[in-house]
């Protein structure tokens, strides 16, 4: 099957994100949100992001007009119909995905694959609910989406290898390295990440050391781009905790538990960069 128009489902961080990837690599764009000022809000993101890559050197002006002409936002998913390829990145929430992914699965085309941007959540349940399992896979992008190399595709028991194959190329098309994973919480990078920074909240929680004092410890003595803190407030508290939850519910392994202090903080609207105040403010 060949690719031609994809869509995205939401335009927050990740989905804005995800639709200027699409956008500029290419390949004709839709962007969904529940919301007219959260559709303006996420559209203006990625104008944004041109201008700058353009203002960079990153991109010609000529490059960032043509990407922007291939980008389109809607309110209706119904305009999703002649989708060849979908992204949902929505909340993760189970019961508002699959309630998603029964939509699209009545709306699109046989042939349209449905993919899961789900950082931690079961991609097989999500397939599970449509008529094509076989063509529901995971796709997980990182934060920030245009610039993070790596994705997960993530094979669940029904994704046909067609649809892998197919996903992978489709994701070297956009400038991606992916990496196959099979449906399990955590996937690849996140079931390895999470133990890390649950391990730097509970030695802050423990008065072992200050937050500086790890964050710096990290980043001099391995070599890490940024510390556990800076990361955590990049990735999102909320991410991060929705990340443990999902890997303690399938394992039952304390490593994953969510440490009080990082519970507190996202019922306190403490969520990182994108709500001004984490570990840090902003």
């Amino acid at each position: 099957m060949t690719i031609r128009k994809v869509g995205v489902v939401g335009a927050g961080l990740m989905g804005s994100g995800i639709a200027q990837t699409c956008a500029q690599s290419g390949y004709e764009t839709i962007v969904r949100e529940i919301a007219q000022p959260l559709l303006d809000k996420g559209i203006g993101n990625i104008h944004a992001a041109w201008e700058t890559m353009v203002s960079k050197g990153k991109m010609t002006k000529e490059q960032a007009t043509e990407s922007q002409a291939r980008l389109r936002g809607t309110l209706d998913l119904t305009e999703f119909a002649d989708c060849d390829l979908v992204i949902e990145a929505i909340l993760e929430n189970m019961e508002e995905k699959i309630r998603l992914f029964t939509t699209l699965d009545h709306l699109l085309k046989p042939e349209a694959f449905i993919l899961t941007n789900t950082s931690s959540l079961n991609v097989t349940q999500m397939g599970a609910v449509t008529r094509r399992p076989e063509k529901v896979c995971g796709l997980h992008f990182f934060n920030p989406a245009p610039v993070m190399k790596l994705v997960e595709v993530v094979q669940t028991i029904s994704t046909a290898p067609e649809t892998i194959e197919e996903i992978k190329h489709f994701a070297r098309s956009l400038g991606k390295t992916p990496v196959l994973a099979k449906d399990t919480a955590g996937f690849i990078v996140n079931f390895l990440l999470i133990p890390y920074l649950i391990a730097a909240i509970r030695m802050l929680e423990n008065g072992m050391a200050s937050r500086d004092d790890i964050d710096t410890a990290m980043k001099l003595g391995c070599g890490y781009p940024m510390g556990p803190f800076t990361l955590l407030d990049y990735v999102g508290l909320d991410t991060t905790l929705w990340a443990a939850e999902a890997i303690y519910e399938e394992y039952k392994d304390p490593l994953y538990a969510p440490p009080p202090l990082l519970r507190r903080m996202v019922l306190s609207g403490m969520t990182g960069r994108k709500s001004g105040r984490g570990f840090y403010e902003y």
